[in-house]
């Protein structure tokens, strides 16, 4: 396996690339964890969990090893500090994902069915901005090929746009999802309450996160 010194000088943003994989194992973890609520296996979650909080210790190792061989004395294709602003948005999905994961451990899910389709909803179009993210942070070696710029930047400006489109219909969803909670969650209890707000909203800035680092590559695109 390749050391993040060595892939700093395959590819200024080799790095980025690696450290993304590792955030999207978490994701892939998160999914089968939210696929899994509807076995009402706690043990099983617990054990998804397990792994999950284990991905993104992995992806913090790995954020830690760029921030110490990050080059200070050669050419880098962006600025220094853009650079590690888009290496910490990467990693909060990473500490979002466990946030959602640990959530669901700290009680059972009351009332489950009474929303599961909503917020299975809500997750998946949140995981699908991520998914697009993931394929902008990809482009990242053919824009540098372009010089950032010409057809391959308009490419990767279409896909944020497409990306903030999509964590806009994530909001919607979150909002009908949050009202029907707000007006007919009388009969939960005052923990079961909270614990599906805050599972509604951890959820929701994985889409977030997700379209702030869409964003965050396209302003590089306009700073070149």
């Amino acid at each position: 396996m390749l050391t993040i010194a060595r892939l700093f000088g395959k590819s200024p943003f080799a790095p980025l690339q690696s450290h993304m994989n590792k955030v999207a194992s978490c994701m892939e973890k998160l999914t089968k964890i939210i696929e899994s609520l509807a076995d009402d296996d706690t043990k099983k979650i617990q054990r998804l969990v397990e792994d999950l909080s284990q991905l993104e210790h992995e992806a913090d190792l790995t954020k830690n090893d760029i921030r110490n061989h990050l080059p200070k004395s050669i050419f880098m294709p962006i600025d220094r500090g853009h650079f590690l602003e888009i290496l910490a948005i990467q990693d909060s999905i990473a500490d979002t994902s466990e946030d959602v994961g640990i959530t669901l451990t700290l009680r059972p899910l009351e009332n489950y069915e009474w929303l599961k389709d909503e917020l299975l909803e809500l997750y998946l179009k949140s995981a699908e901005v991520f998914w697009d993210t993931k394929r902008i942070i990809e482009e990242i070696d053919q824009l540098l090929e372009s010089a950032f710029g010409g057809i391959e930047a308009e490419k990767v400006k279409n896909m944020v746009e497409e990306t903030a489109f999509k964590e806009h219909q994530t909001q919607k969803l979150k909002r009908v999802l949050l009202k029907k909670l707000f007006t007919k969650g009388a009969n939960l209890s005052t923990p079961a309450f909270y614990h599906w707000l805050r599972l509604i909203e951890d959820i929701g800035t994985l889409a977030q996160t997700s379209e702030k680092l869409a964003n965050r590559i396209r302003m590089v695109l306009e700073l070149k």
